[in-house]
Order: structure tokens, then sequence, then C-alpha cells
């Protein structure tokens, strides 16, 4: 796996395009890959020398091609029409820039009562969606529920405005208190009124106001990057930091705050911003496989198991994550592939017997 330093993943994302419209149907992965980078070499394409072709990807039917040339990606984006392989079928492809619009949509659903005593939830939605247009918002429900969908980097914000409303919000009801403590003291026959005012302003948000920084990843990203990156444990001893982790459906949330009182107080940012880019890396060279175990026997669900560990020493860099409803199989497209493909020929070999 490489080193987060050693890449230059601004200079990448210019020579990358997206291409999406992949006929997933009627070519196997490795085929596919292979056409992809057959169409984009081609001069009568506007292309020219392929660095490297990520595909599968998390996203089905989309690939990522990175050409040597930030000039042959502006060449391929601006020719109209791409058809991958135009004289056995006529696929049309849709190709792109590389951006945030690339992420995988993610789905999440926000309690927003914990807002409810400090301001009005309808206020606060209609602030949020002026902030964050891209993401799509259901109706508030009665308990202060409400759903929400756009890409991860959206996601993303979303959750740093409202952990920055949430501190202002609690900040603010500290100085109130602190002056009416202070009111209290000068005027002591009215400070039975004064804390009967006081009290029903008691926040229920969320401490965010310590110092430290927070850092929001996809779940998946997070899990292989904490389970089979020796870098996260690195950064974290180098840096003298610890991170509190709390894992909420697609989202993970990572609080990193200095281990000593005497730490630089630029170690907290430095290993956000290193987190943050291996992340972003792993975010493309990453792949998932489910398997299903929803209607299967109890059985059926073991004998699954006890293919995969078989299969662990020999896959190492493959990340299994085991649920109640299914296993989710993590890793370089060609690992996760070829893992799920040797679990089937295992079951498929336990039938027989």
């Amino acid at each position: 796996m490489a080193s987060v330093l050693n890449v230059k993943e601004s200079k990448a994302s210019e020579r990358t395009v997206v291409v999406a419209g992949l006929p997933v149907a009627l070519f196997s992965d490795e085929l596919l890959a292979i056409l992809v980078k057959s169409h984009f070499q081609d001069v009568k394409n506007e292309g020219g020398v392929v660095e490297g072709v990520i595909y599968p990807t998390r996203t089905k039917g989309v690939a990522y091609v990175t050409f040597r040339e930030k000039k042959v990606a502006e060449n391929v984006i601006r020719k109209k029409n791409h058809y991958l392989e135009k004289k056995v079928i006529p696929t049309p492809l849709k190709v792109s820039h590389l951006s945030e619009k690339v992420f995988s949509s993610v789905n999440a659903i926000l309690d927003l009562s914990v807002f409810r005593s400090q301001i009005v939830l309808e206020s606060l939605v209609m602030d949020l969606k002026r902030k964050i247009p891209t993401l799509c918002f259901s109706c508030l429900g009665p308990s202060g529920t409400i759903s929400v969908r756009g890409s991860f980097l959206a996601m993303k914000r979303l959750r740093e405005s409202l952990l920055s409303k949430a501190s202002s919000l609690l900040e603010k009801n500290r100085n109130f208190i602190t002056e009416g403590r202070k009111w209290d003291r000068q005027s002591p026959r009215r400070s039975l009124q004064r804390s009967n005012s006081v009290e029903p302003l008691r926040p229920s948000v969320p401490k965010t106001s310590r110092s430290g920084e927070t850092l929001i990843l996809d779940t998946d990203v997070f899990l292989y990057l904490k389970k089979k990156c020796k870098s996260y444990e690195s950064i974290l001893k180098s840096f003298h930091v610890l991170c509190q982790e709390r894992v909420d459906g697609e989202l993970t949330t990572i609080c990193i705050q200095n281990a000593y009182a005497v730490s630089l107080p630029n170690n907290e940012t430095n290993v956000k911003k290193l987190i943050e880019e291996l992340s972003h890396v792993l975010h493309f060279e990453l792949r998932k496989e489910t398997i299903n175990l929803e209607g299967k026997e109890a059985r059926e669900k073991r004998n699954i198991n006890v293919a995969c560990e078989q299969l662990s020493s020999k896959y190492p860099q493959v990340l299994i994550n085991s649920c109640k409803t299914h296993i989710d199989i993590i890793g370089s497209s060609s690992d996760t592939y070829s893992f799920k493909k040797e679990v089937m020929k295992l079951l498929r070999q336990r039938v027989r017997k």
C-alpha cells in the first residue's frame, strides 16, 4: 500500500476522469477494465497514455482512468460522445471530471431534537439547505428527526456544520450562565428568581467545545484504515495523540486530542490532515463485496464463515466484517473479487460432499 506522504493527490486528480455507464451485465470486470483502457488510449477518442484504470469500484458501472498528461484528460472530457466497443456493442459512456460528486451517495437519519430548546428546528433545516444545497432533505418529523441523502463529502460538511452550531449554542449558553452568576453575586436577594430563569436554558447539545480536532470518515474506509493499515496507529503514536471513535452507520466520527498536556497544539491538526489524505486514497482503492446471509440456514451461514476464515490468511489485505445479515469483504478490486470467488468455490465443494 502506497505511503500517503508520497501521493500527490491534487495533481493525480487533475489527470483523472470518471467513466460511468459501463455495461456490467455484458462483460466481466477484468474484460471491462481492458476495454476501458484500450478505448482511452485510442487517439481517435482524443485519448493518450493511460497510467492506470481503477475498476471495479465501489460504484457499480463506474471506473476511474488516470492519464499521464492533464491535457489528455481535458481532451477526453471535451469530446462529447464516447462509445465502448462501438464495432461490437455501441455502449454510450459518460465521462466527467473527478470531483466530490463521484463519492457514493450516503443516507442518514438525523435527530435534531437536541437543538429544540435552543433554536427553531425548521429554521435550522432551512439554514442547512442554504449552506449545503447538494443535500436532499425529507420533511422534518414531529420528534425532530429528518432523513438526509447526499455525497459523502456533503454529509461531512453537514456533520461539521451541526457540530459548529452545537458548539456555538453551548458557548452562548455558558456565557449567559456566567453572566447570571455574576449578577446573582451582586444581587443576592434576587438569586432565587435568577436561578429559576437560567435553569430552562441548559442545553442538551453534545459537548464539542473541548480542544482537539473532529474528523468524519466513511465507515468502511475507517474500519479498513484501523484494522489493515499500520499507518493509522503509527501516525497516532508519532504525534502522541489519542482518538475517540464512534461508528454511526455509514459514517464514523473521530475525535483527535493530544495525549499529553505538553504536546504541541498543531499535532492534532497534522494528524487530521494525514488521516484525511490516507482515507481519500483508500476511498478510490477499496472495493466492497457483500455476501448476503438473510434467508440462509444456520449450517449454510456457518459454512460461509468457515470459508472466510480459511481464506483470511491467504488474503491478509482483505478485511472481513461479519454482521448478522451479511458479510462485507473490503479490499482492493482484485482481492475482493478473488476472495468472494474462492468462498463460493469452497461452498460448492462442501455441497458436493
